[in-house]
């Protein structure tokens, strides 16, 4: 319009030029000479008054799940009862098709996660590895048999999200806890075999709001290797879309084909085409499982990689990997109640009438320690010095210790106790003093006296003596004098030694 006014300022308007913008427009040309006719009067057109969504009908909308039809209802009842007109059911449809996005529309009728699907989301800038892991469980969708029982097992893993290589697994049959979630850290940062080659430790690990991921366990094994944790925000898994993508790619690519696959197709009655079908054993699903990780890390290639696996992707990264010994790693990832206990005749008390006993505790009754286990492992702990932190070593339940700790146990309890007597017996016998027999009146003579020369070689009088018998002075022969040196004057023969000559000093 504003050209439209330029041409009609000069009186070059035409016709033509009215037609050409009213077909690039999409409109009438009388509409185009209406709007310029407001341009001269230098009025604003005035808009036909239409039908309009206000804050009132989104709240109508939103009680009856986006029902056009029932809000028109609505308001043909309010006309009857003396409201205003109501417009027809086309005039409300149009309405909303116009003043609501598709992303309002679907919240209005499905709520938050509906209206998420329809919003963009930006993404992350590239960056390298070991930067940012992201962690997250997944409830596999297969009915696995445990004990006579069909169960869901979950998935605990971590992933880099540079890469898109999955570190490490876990899979328990029953709801995630601490456990999993550490063994899962464990199997990620440790690069030996059977682990590896990715892993090391992380810059930041991103997790949800999980109580579990946010435990003080957790905490505090990537606290003692200074990694970072970020707690995202609760039901934004677009903030973790790396291992979100794996969660959904796992269950398209490998649980749809597992048997009893719960999103399996049904019968026109709900129920499943082939109720008898066997499951896999716990065991057969994680080795399946671990197949597919493989498979995704060394096999499936992706474009947004460059058309390269996850590991050779990661493998061709030339950032520096920073690595933990392995025993530290173990010890890290356990956890600690921060109590301190004490070795007692029973061993070590811990729990509700539990006992923990090792070989090495013997002789230790009344140390000060403190314990670090794995949740929910209560046969084994691992003995700390509640003074030095030394680690000293790892104690049994003692209701289930095995043969060889009873065993060790004893064996270690008699080997203390012969060691103590044969200590016992030397001190004894090096306190008896022994006497010379005599015939004489004469004082008491000890038979372990000293002589005069034992007691002067004890003193060290001898010391040079010794030293110049062992002296070698032929071993390694004395190089010449260097050209000029002034040699002295031998005084039995008045000659300089070594037969040069040279000026007098």
């Amino acid at each position: 319009m504003d050209r439209l006014a330029q041409l009609d300022a000069s009186d070059a308007l035409s016709s033509d030029h009215v037609r050409l913008t009213s077909q690039t427009l999409g409109v009438a040309e009388r509409t185009v000479w209406r709007w310029l006719a407001a341009r001269r009067a230098k009025s604003v057109p005035a808009q036909r008054p239409r039908f309009r969504i206000d804050d009132r009908l989104r709240v109508r909308l939103a009680y009856w799940r986006g029902n056009a039809a029932a809000v028109h209802r609505e308001l043909v009842t309010e006309a009857e009862h003396g409201g205003p007109p109501a417009p027809d059911l086309r005039t409300v449809q149009r309405a909303i098709k116009r003043d609501l996005t598709a992303g309002e529309l679907a919240g209005l009728r499905g709520g938050e996660r509906e209206r998420r699907k329809f919003d963009v989301f930006l993404q992350r800038p590239a960056s390298f590895r070991n930067a940012a892991w992201e962690g997250d469980h997944v409830e596999a969708a297969v009915q696995v048999e445990v004990d006579g029982r069909l169960v869901k097992p979950w998935v605990t893993w971590f992933v880099d999200a540079a890469h898109d290589v999955i570190l490490g697994v876990a899979v328990t049959p029953q709801t995630p806890s601490r456990e999993s979630i550490l063994t899962a850290l464990r199997a990620s940062i440790a690069r030996s075999e059977p682990y590896g080659p990715a892993g090391g430790l992380p810059a930041v690990v991103r997790i949800d709001r999980g109580k579990d991921f946010l435990s003080r366990t957790v905490g505090e094994a990537l606290g003692a290797f200074a990694v970072r944790v970020v707690d995202l925000p609760g039901y934004t898994p677009h903030l973790k879309g790396t291992v979100e993508t794996i969660n959904g790619a796992v269950d398209r690519m490998l649980f749809a084909g597992l048997p009893r696959y719960t999103h399996r197709q049904t019968q026109r009655s709900g129920m499943s085409i082939d109720p008898d079908q066997p499951a896999l054993t716990f065991g057969a699903f994680v080795a399946e499982l671990l197949a597919w990780v493989q498979w995704w890390n060394r096999e499936h290639t992706l474009a947004e990689l460059g058309d390269r696996t996850p590991l050779g992707s990661w493998l061709e990264d030339p950032t520096p990997i920073h690595d933990v010994d392995e025993t530290r790693l173990w010890m890290f990832t356990l956890e600690d109640d921060r109590r301190r206990r004490t070795i007692t005749t029973k061993g070590i008390g811990f729990g509700r009438g539990r006992h923990y006993v090792a070989d090495w505790m013997v002789g230790r009754v009344g140390t000060a320690v403190r314990l670090r286990y794995m949740p929910h492992h209560d046969h084994e702990v691992e003995v700390f010095d509640a003074r030095t932190g030394v680690h000293l070593g790892t104690a049994e339940l003692a209701d289930r210790a095995s043969e060889a700790t009873k065993a060790a146990v004893r064996r270690t309890r008699n080997r203390t106790a012969r060691r103590l007597r044969a200590d016992l017996a030397a001190a004894e016998r090096a306190r008896r003093v022994r006497y010379a027999a005599t015939t004489t009146p004469d004082p008491a003579r000890r038979l372990d006296a000293m002589t005069t020369a034992e007691a002067e070689r004890e003193r060290g009088d001898d010391q040079d003596a010794d030293l110049a018998r062992w002296a070698r002075p032929d071993l390694i022969p004395l190089p010449p004098p260097a050209p000029g040196w002034v040699l002295p004057i031998d005084p039995d023969d008045g000659h300089r030694r070594g037969g040069e000559s040279g000026e007098p000093s």
